[in-house]
């Protein structure tokens, strides 16, 4: 997933890109996953969501993603 200066790497993961619940993932080839750390305990949310997530019921903001500490 590439990222330019617009930001469109949170547009195309969608809320996982600001999500306190996510999980970047890297492979050894250089894709990157957004791993959902609620499926751990809730089979309702996805390991690895389709992207972009528009809604999502376990979605929490993280401050540090939005740039406020």
């Amino acid at each position: 997933m590439m990222n330019d200066s617009s930001g469109s790497k949170q547009v195309e993961a969608g809320l996982c890109a600001s999500c306190t619940h996510v999980r970047l993932i890297t492979s050894s080839r250089g894709a990157t996953f957004y791993m959902c750390q609620l499926s751990a305990d809730d089979p309702r949310f996805p390991r690895y969501p389709r992207l972009p997530v528009l809604s999502c019921e376990g979605y929490a903001p993280d401050d540090e993603a939005r740039g406020e500490r």
